[in-house]
């Protein structure tokens, strides 16, 4: 078995650094001549959708199957970790949000990974806001009454987010802090759970990726008073920001395309300019907007500022909120 591996790597060792028009065998994808995109999170979602149209593009551009493999469990970290480990010749790739790269490193006391040593960034994708929400029912339409409504009402203010640990739990914190307001947080299985618990008025604010509530908040059922980005969302412009706001709370959520660590630069560089172009396309930008994501793609350079950055935002928001993850 070692000798069979290493012959291989030897055969494919000029092959895999450009990455020809055939793609290099992967051991485990069912195409022996596919590229893996390994998603580390169920098939079905936002993100399972926007990994195959990433998928697509490479598909093209490598003239070679790119198979979306989901490689699920432990919130993310077993996927993550089947490309630390895999061989860095450019077939196996990782397509993921920013919580396992730039936020895990600070929520989990032991991870088995260090996303800047051991991953090789591509290129950002796309980025999506997070949105405080509240129901249409009541009279709350700024942040500032609703500041003024919780300090009134303190034993209500209680805001839902789709999960302890996640983008709306910790940008809740961010508002929390920035406020000086003492939100009680309620841990939901998703944002379906926590927007229907906003309309039904068993909690008065929701804190959920802005996507989530959007058609509730075109169909007038709940209204978006801020979103988190640093600048108005393109999907909901007539919405300000926090920081518009007054209120010193910003962050996104963002996905990136990553590969193992000691890629070779000339694999990293033909896979970014291969997705860079692919997602050009105005009617891929249409698909991902689709998405309710904001289609942002960058140099490989550019992404790992990004994510330091990110990596820095989030932390002080992460050890306020006192979260303590299940390993």
């Amino acid at each position: 078995m070692q000798v069979g591996r290493w012959n291989r790597r030897s055969i494919l060792k000029g092959a895999a650094v450009l990455l020809g028009a055939t793609a290099v065998p992967g051991a485990r994808a069912q195409n022996q001549n596919a590229v893996r995109l390994i998603y580390p999170f169920a098939a079905g979602s936002g993100g399972d959708t926007m990994a195959r149209i990433v998928a697509e593009k490479l598909n093209a551009g490598l003239s070679a199957p790119v198979i979306v493999e989901n490689r699920t469990g432990a919130a993310g970290k077993i996927g993550v970790k089947s490309v630390v480990t895999a061989e860095p010749d450019g077939t196996t790739l990782l397509f993921v949000p920013n919580p396992p790269v730039s936020i895990y490193p600070h929520s989990y006391p032991t991870l088995e990974y260090d996303p800047v040593r051991d991953l090789t960034p591509v290129s950002l994708i796309a980025t999506f806001d997070v949105a405080l929400a509240v129901s249409s029912k009541n009279d709350i339409k700024t942040v500032k009454e609703l500041i003024a409504w919780a300090k009134a009402n303190p034993s209500q203010a209680n805001y839902g987010s789709p999960g302890a640990g996640g983008l709306g739990h910790f940008f809740a914190v961010m508002v929390a802090t920035g406020t000086g307001l003492d939100l009680k947080h309620v841990s939901y299985r998703g944002s379906g759970a926590v927007m229907t618990d906003l309309l039904g008025g068993q909690i008065p604010i929701a804190v959920v990726p802005l996507g989530d509530a959007l058609e509730l908040h075109r169909g007038g059922k709940a209204r978006v008073i801020a979103t988190s980005g640093n600048e108005r969302s393109p999907l909901l412009p007539d919405v300000p920001t926090m920081k518009e706001a007054g209120i010193n709370a910003e962050g996104q959520g963002w996905y990136a395309v990553y590969a193992p660590a000691k890629t070779p630069a000339e694999t990293v560089k033909r896979l970014n300019k291969i997705i860079v172009d692919g997602l050009a396309d105005p009617a891929t930008k249409a698909k991902v907007l689709g998405l309710n994501m904001v289609p942002r793609t960058s140099s490989p350079e550019d992404l790992a500022a990004f994510r330091d950055a990110d990596s820095a935002r989030w932390a002080p928001a992460v050890k306020a909120s006192g979260f303590k993850p299940q390993q």
